[in-house]
């Protein structure tokens, strides 16, 4: 009996274990095999669960519930609103124009939304809006300050120093401290309006309000009806000119109605009335019968 041939295990890998022992290597396919195969599996599951109506319901009312259930505990509930830095007539105009029903939950304020909504008012400039501890809103208002009162052709309305809009006011009198401007484009010229009144101030008191010509220059107008008529260019410096010579011979004293600047070359000078008439009567006068008077 011839003894039988023992045949060696050839220890290299078979062509396929070789090749899957390969692929394994890539990092593509490890990762395909530990994250994206479970995430597969795990959206498959869920693609399978939600597509029952019964159990998509479940979980958004199961979502809506916890989320409420957050919204509505007592450290994100705001009970109160604070205004601070507005005048009582603002106050109530910003609490008629955002009706919050408190309490109500800090997540449910659209603090945005109530920022824009109070900035349209015309008398607050600034707001800032934030939810303190305690439950309290805090509305912080910096208001415009009226610098000027412009008569328009519908009334009268009050003006910050950039010419944005106050508030309206019924009369004059209301604000008798602040100065007038009068006529179509003054409120677009309220900065150098204010300049030219600064300018004018040796005659201040008398001042009645400028008036915007054409929409293109100023007249000062004073009491006694006597008018500055200033140029389209340069009417500060003008003005100035004016008032330097008001300062040398009290010039706005005398009997002149205008003053006329809107030619820098010829400036000219319109008498009142009387002054005319006193003036042909000295003519006619003898010299001794002037001396006399």
């Amino acid at each position: 009996m011839q003894p039988v041939k023992s045949t060696k295990r050839d220890p290299a890998p078979s062509r396929t274990a070789y090749r899957i022992h390969r692929l394994w290597l890539t990092p593509f396919f490890r990762g395909m095999l530990k994250i994206g195969l479970p995430l597969a599996s795990v959206f498959l599951v869920a693609g399978w669960y939600f597509s029952d109506a019964t159990n998509r319901r479940e979980v958004t009312d199961t979502v809506a519930e916890i989320r409420a259930g957050i919204e509505q505990r007592p450290e994100f509930m705001v009970r109160i609103m604070a205004i601070d830095g507005a005048t009582d007539e603002i106050d109530e105009d910003i609490r008629e124009i955002t009706p919050i029903v408190f309490p109500i939950s800090s997540f449910d304020l659209d603090l945005p939304e109530l920022q824009d909504r109070i900035e349209e008012l015309d008398a607050v400039a600034r707001v800032d809006l934030q939810v303190r501890t305690g439950g309290i809103l805090q509305v912080t208002i910096q208001e415009r300050i009226p610098a000027i009162v412009w008569r328009a052709g519908f009334g009268l309305e009050l003006l910050d120093e950039n010419g944005h809009r106050v508030a309206a006011i019924d009369a004059r009198t209301a604000r008798s401290d602040l100065p007038l401007i009068v006529g179509d484009g003054a409120q677009y010229e309220v900065e150098e309006a204010l300049q030219l009144l600064k300018a004018a101030d040796p005659v201040a008191p008398r001042i009645r309000g400028l008036v915007r010509v054409g929409e293109r220059r100023w007249d000062l107008v004073l009491d006694r009806d006597q008018r500055i008529m200033l140029p389209e260019k340069n009417p500060i410096f003008a003005l100035q000119q004016v008032m330097a010579l008001h300062s040398a011979q009290d010039l706005m004293a005398r009997d002149i109605l205008i003053v006329d600047m809107r030619n820098k070359n010829r400036p000219t000078l319109r008498v009142t009335p009387n002054a005319v008439e006193e003036t042909r009567r000295i003519k006619v006068l003898r010299p001794g019968e002037a001396r006399n008077d």
